[in-house]
């Protein structure tokens, strides 16, 4: 996959030894449904997002042209399969066919780090030898559910997660013996107990049976501790690309009262510290804000305090308060934000707000009524390709204030 053209961004036309006969490069993309566009010459990839991103946003303000990568495969530094069963075959490991629990077998991925596709696959080896069984989604019976692997894209540590259906994993020290005796690069495991009859990977008990229990990477010149559970973006190297222009656009000049909502562990906070007076992150998820406390020890950066809250909520309370805030980074879920955040925004009136979107259709929704019911414009708009390969979209927008006060009080 490395030697086709078309995936370092030039136009050759040749297919690479590992075409398959049902013409895609990837053998079960006609199942998977994860890479809509696998086949695609990296460069029309990157012209497709573009256009859609105009199409949807250029009303609103200046979209300047998508940053991609040089070397857009195996971006994925956190690396999830799922087992099961199938008769003939034993064990499989893989993923789910799109908008399905049928389990599509894999033996690599052109999106996912390869170090982690390679422990996977040892797992499910080891799992047979050890005579495990595969979780069955419909009778609640077997061991092994799902393998998470993270990855640590400038220190190589490497997290493997087992999530189990049961907390019993007999052998359990021989099968980790085993497993990092094949792979020594791995730094920790842990076990992860899901045993309800659930969509959700994780459960919410753990044990560390190997190692510190998390990994450390650095991102933008800050170390971060990253837990199974910590939301960590999944390329690395488009990470830092997107956070520099969120920096940009920010216009920080040292004096300025920064929050960070959605901050997760902390990572677009602690990257603008530096360049802040003051940043509050706020995070809902507890075992988030946990590492964002610690990831600030770490990198000994004493102006930024975490809160877990909701970040609508915590706004609110500080416009209520009458704190002033100069800049907020905004880096909500897929469906975009609420309208309460919105208005709390609107209330406490930052001078520049930097809004970084994964999806296209909610951040228009969300500019819309931004724009609509305040003094905010939008300065400019950029696309980031964060996802090769697929229909997925980063985008980082830029807003900044008209108004000293808002023309009406919003309730």
């Amino acid at each position: 996959m490395e030697k086709k053209k078309t995936y370092s961004g030039e136009t050759g036309k040749e297919k690479s030894a590992g075409q398959k006969r049902n013409g895609s490069i990837c053998p079960v993309s006609g199942k998977c449904g994860g890479c809509q566009y696998v086949d695609m010459p990296y460069k029309e990839q990157l012209k497709k997002k573009q256009r859609q991103v105009e199409q949807l946003l250029k009303g609103y303000g200046k979209v300047m042209p998508i940053i991609g990568m040089d070397a857009p495969a195996h971006y994925r530094n956190k690396v999830h399969a799922v087992f099961a069963f199938q008769k003939g075959r034993g064990i499989i490991s893989g993923i789910y066919q799109e908008k399905s629990h049928r389990v599509v077998p894999v033996e690599s991925c052109l999106l996912e780090n390869q170090k982690a596709g390679e422990i996977i696959r040892s797992v499910r080896e080891l799992a047979k030898s050890f005579k495990l069984k595969a979780y069955d989604e419909d009778s609640g019976y077997g061991l092994l559910r799902h393998v998470l692997v993270r990855v640590g894209h400038i220190t190589g540590e490497i997290m493997v997660v087992l999530v189990l259906g049961s907390p019993v994993l007999s052998s359990k020290k021989n099968f980790v013996n085993e497993l990092c005796k094949l792979h020594p690069e791995i730094t920790t495991i842990l076990v992860n107990v899901n045993n309800k009859r659930t969509s959700m990977v994780l459960g919410e008990k753990e044990q560390v049976i190997y190692g510190k229990g998390f990994i450390e990477d650095e991102l933008c010149g800050r170390r971060f501790k990253i837990s199974a559970k910590s939301f960590y973006q999944v390329n690395s190297v488009q990470t830092e690309a997107l956070y520099a222009k969120a920096a940009e656009y920010a216009q920080l000049t040292g004096k300025e009262t920064v929050v960070d909502a959605y901050c997760g562990i902390g990572t677009i906070a602690l990257a603008v510290a530096g360049q802040a007076g003051k940043v509050i992150g706020v995070e809902l998820n507890k075992d988030a804000v946990r590492d964002a406390v610690m990831n600030a020890k770490i990198n000994r950066i004493k102006n930024a305090d975490f809160y877990q809250n909701d970040a609508g909520r915590f706004l609110t309370q500080m416009a209520d308060a009458g704190e002033k805030v100069d800049v907020v980074f905004m880096d909500p879920p897929r469906s975009g934000s609420t309208e309460e955040f919105l208005d709390a925004l609107i209330c406490i009136r930052p001078k520049r707000v930097v809004y970084i979107s994964c999806e296209p259709e909610t951040l228009a929704r969300d500019l819309k009524y931004l724009t609509g019911k305040s003094g905010y414009r939008v300065q400019e708009i950029t696309p980031v390709d964060m996802f090769p390969f697929t229909g997925n979209i980063e985008i980082v927008c830029s807003l900044s204030n008209r108004k000293s006060k808002p023309d009406t009080q919003v309730k």
